[in-house]
């Protein structure tokens, strides 16, 4: 059996029964007995040695078939160990863990030195498996049943236990083991190797790591002096005990995002926004005031240090802060006001700086960082060859104004006082602007010999830089220099359509006359039919201007958005064509609007058609609604909006964008990026006349390459604000137009012509009168057009008083003995107008009979006239017949 060796003796006392090893006695016997038999054999007459002889060789042959069956069977192995199988078997031996391996079954059948050493067994029956040898608190139960639960299902497994005392010995109080099971294939019987490690050593210098990191946290978490770790992203990552108790958090819940940086620095962006070259470790200092959890303000200098990767990204900061803020050390007059300063520059709104003659920035201010970002930096050879970056303000400015800033900087670095502001954009995304000052930072000018000490200094802050934000000042400008020019634009287009509707108002008319004085079989009626056509076509144009100019005839009602949209969903389907699909989201419980139906859908159907004709490949047509309120409308289109609840409509497409160039004018008149004959440019300027006179807002954005999104806020609809209804008025359609041709026009590509009848009621079904009587004094300052409209109504049998002014119509109603049963006047004259005629009229006769004709809309000059006169009203340009049922219709009235 052996015996096992105690830990001074060599390691070949291991135990191995994994194999038997052979007998030298039993093979020396073996061959003894067979000499033994030959000599005796000898003696023995050859006639009797014959059958002992064959005997003795049929035992040795059946032994050997014997052996030979043994050993197929594997019931003998051949012994011996290659010299490979030796130098493993040492090396396991002298192991420092302890092994063991038991076969199936749990036969121990190999252990070396050390597990003997672990276990304490003195006879090989009494040594004892792990299962008994660490038998302890119910931690080490269980991890060891664990170990033999995977022991049995043939996986390796390792656990770590604490026992307390030790096996082995009472040397030691405690002990830590680390065990682990691990199969192994045999040939017949599988077994299961258990290593058994001392981990005690490791476990205590982990101990002893852990406390001397433990002392190294608290020896920073209590320095005199505060340090904090930032991500790209803003949040905090650490923060000492120090900087805390500052601040004013409790420790706990600051770290791993538990707070963020704007909660201690408002606005301090620049810590995040830093960039750097790669591999550059790179540290700032920075003069602000931390906002304590009170909301007091903390004045502290910043040694903010940030390392880049190879890529570029910046990591976690490593800041170290100083407590400035008045204290032990306020017995320091020249630090006290040092702080002063430096909080007094860093809480200014105005951007400070200071920079050498080349432009690059010394030192900056919390405003300066703040309005130019994360500046971008310039790599400059260092004393040792290296590189390093350095920020400059070149990057940070739009290139097309980098040439004034470097001549204003040469100027201040010369030592010129006077140098005028400058006006920069800045780079970046966004139309970004800033006002710059520049002056010397004292000193002497370049060039004059001094210390070359006191020469770097004083090169490295040659020129005192302020900026300001100019970003709002400059969009405000330009929406009102837009507004303003939109608004003379209006004003011009206006006096022009109302000029060129007189113009207009004649052609038709006597083309009226020439075509009741010719059969359709005359060679020239075609002629006198192209004629009136191409006017009302003109006339179309004209009506557009008016509704640019905010000067069409309105009827607004109060109208369901979605009902509108829902019904206008069949004729923009048309309009898109196959190839853009039409989506529509409606918002929930939309309020209602008071607009005109039918301006409201010339709207909607006008950039419709923009947008198909900007996805000439098709795309995506996107139509929605919602209910904003005043706050939610982005400041920048607040401009000229009134206050309270508005209804957003949006219109966006997947086109091809409006360039930036183009952006500024698409509203205007006329102008129009399509080929000539594909465009009268008047489709969007329509657009900005009816919503601007609806009282509404229209706000644009696109980006060239991903479509355009127009969104347009009407005021919402109150009930209780509702004004008194108005007296109906009868108006005429325009002349030769109606609905059905309009829309035909639409769909044969020509989208962007405005509804000649749109806000305008469906003319009266009146029957012609060959035989009209009565009076009717006609006052028309444009000869042409009162001499046309005077021989209609006298061919229907009017008698017709003409007048070519308001004074002039007084007059002869003065001198007449007639009595004048209708005036017909148009608004806009010279020395009276119609709405002061009315007045003077209404003194005399507060019963008779006005209508009104204008190329203006007309609530033009309805604020002119008393609240809840009647009268009637024709917009020009109109046919002599909508002229006679008209007058007709109001005489019968």
């Amino acid at each position: 059996m052996g015996e096992f060796s105690g830990p001074g003796k060599p390691a070949s006392n291991a135990i191995d029964r994994s194999e038997r090893p052979g007998r030298v006695g039993l093979l020396l016997v073996l061959a003894g007995l067979l000499v033994g038999a030959a000599v005796g054999l000898s003696f023995v007459a050859n006639e009797q040695a014959q059958p002992l002889i064959l005997g003795l060789l049929a035992l040795l042959a059946m032994a050997g078939v014997f052996c030979l069956f043994a050993l197929a069977i594997g019931a003998i192995q051949l012994g011996g160990q290659t010299a490979r199988d030796d130098i493993t078997k040492a090396i396991v031996d002298a192991a420092p863990d302890g092994a063991i391996v038991v076969e199936e079954g749990g036969r121990l059948i190999y252990a070396n030195e050390s597990y003997l050493r672990i276990a304490g067994g003195e006879t090989f029956a009494s040594l004892p498996p792990v299962e008994r040898v660490f038998v302890g608190s119910p931690e080490v139960s269980e991890a060891v049943y664990r170990l033999a639960q995977a022991a049995r299902d043939g996986l390796g497994h390792s656990e770590e236990i604490r026992m307390a005392p030790p096996p082995g010995g009472p040397e030691r109080a405690f002990a830590w083991f680390r065990i682990g099971v691990r199969p192994i294939e045999r040939p017949r019987r599988p077994a299961t190797l258990w290593t058994v490690s001392d981990i005690t050593h490791e476990r205590e210098r982990q101990e002893n790591v852990f406390q001397e990191l433990q002392h190294a946290i608290d020896y920073l978490d209590h320095a005199p002096a505060g340090f904090l770790s930032i991500d790209p992203a803003g949040s905090i990552v650490y923060m000492n005990a120090t900087l805390a108790a500052w601040l004013g958090y409790d420790l706990a819940t600051v770290g791993s995002g538990g707070l963020r940086l704007p909660e201690i620095a408002p606005g301090a962006d620049m810590l995040t926004a830093s960039e750097g070259l790669p591999g550059e470790v790179r540290t700032d200092r920075f003069d602000l005031d931390l906002r304590r959890r009170n909301g007091h303000p903390l004045p502290t200098r910043l040694y903010h240090r940030v390392a880049f990767g190879q890529d570029g990204r910046p990591g976690p900061s490593r800041t170290f802060v100083l407590n400035r803020s008045a204290g032990a050390e306020t017995d320091e007059p020249q630090r006290v006001a040092e702080v002063r300063l430096a909080r007094f520059l860093n809480n200014s709104p105005i951007a400070i700086a200071t920079l050498d003659q080349a432009g690059h920035i010394a030192r900056a201010n919390t405003s300066f960082a703040r309005l130019f970002g994360g500046l971008p930096r310039q790599a400059l050879p260092d004393g040792r060859n290296e590189l390093h970056s350095e920020p400059t303000m070149w990057d940070a400015v739009a290139e097309r104004d980098r040439a004034g800033l470097e001549a204003a900087l040469a100027k201040a670095a010369a030592g010129l006082v006077e140098v005028a502001p400058i006006e920069i954009a800045l780079a970046g995304p966004g139309t970004r602007s800033a006002r710059v000052w520049l002056s010397p930072a004292g000193g002497e000018p370049a060039g004059t010999s001094r210390d070359d000490e006191e020469t770097g200094k004083n090169d490295r802050e040659r020129v005192i830089l302020y900026a300001l934000d100019t970003t709002a000042q400059r969009q405000l400008e330009q929406q009102v220099a837009q507004a303003q020019k939109m608004d003379t634009v209006g004003q011009l287009a206006g006096g022009i359509a109302h000029d060129f509707n007189n113009v207009l108002q004649a052609i038709i008319g006597y083309s009226d006359l020439l075509l009741a004085s010719h059969r359709p079989t005359d060679p020239a009626f075609q002629d006198i039919m192209q004629i009136k056509q191409n006017a009302n076509r003109a006339a179309s144009l004209v009506r557009q201007l008016l509704a640019f100019s905010r000067r069409q005839t309105l009827r607004p009602e109060v109208m369901n958005v979605g009902e509108a949209l829902s019904d206008l969903t069949l004729l923009l389907k048309r309009l898109l064509g196959e190839r853009v699909d039409l989506d529509l989201k409606h918002g929930r419980d939309i309020w209602p609007i008071k607009a005109d139906v039918n301006q409201f859908e010339q709207v909607i159907v006008n950039l419709a058609v923009n947008a198909r004709d900007a996805m000439p490949e098709g795309g995506r047509l996107l139509i929605r609604t919602a209910n904003v309120t005043h706050d939610a409308v982005p400041v920048e289109n607040r401009l000229g909006m009134p206050t309270g609840d508005h209804v957003l409509i949006e219109v966006l497409d997947t086109g091809q964008g409006i360039p930036p160039d183009v952006m500024e004018k698409i509203f205007e008149p006329f102008f129009t990026t399509k080929e000539i004959g594909k465009g009268t440019g008047l489709g969007l300027s329509t657009v900005f006349g009816i919503v601007k006179q609806s009282g509404g807002t229209i706000d644009v954005r696109s980006t060239v390459g991903e479509g355009t999104a127009f969104r347009i806020y009407f005021p919402r609809h109150e009930p209780s604000a509702e004004p008194a209804p108005e007296p109906e008025i009868a108006l005429a359609p325009p002349a030769g137009q109606s609905s059905a041709a309009i829309a035909a026009s639409r769909l044969k590509g020509a989208p962007e012509l405005a509804r000649p009848e749109a806000g305008k009621p469906a003319p009266r079904k009146v029957a012609q009168d060959h035989t009209g009587q009565g009076v009717i004094l006609l006052v028309e300052d444009e000869d042409p057009v009162r001499a046309v409209n005077s021989r209609a109504l006298s061919a229907r049998g009017y008698t017709v008083l003409e007048a070519a002014s308001g004074l002039d119509a007084l007059r002869i109603i003065a001198e007449t003995k007639e009595t004048i049963d209708l005036v017909v006047s148009d608004v806009v004259m010279p020395e009276m107008d119609g709405p002061t005629l009315l007045r003077e009229l209404r003194k005399q006769s507060p019963d008779l009979k006005v209508i009104f004709v204008s190329g203006y809309a007309e609530d033009a000059f309805r604020k002119n006239l008393p609240d809840g006169e009647d009268f009637n009203f024709l917009p020009k340009p109109f046919s002599l017949k909508q002229l006679v049922e008209t007058v007709k219709e109001t005489i019968a009235r």
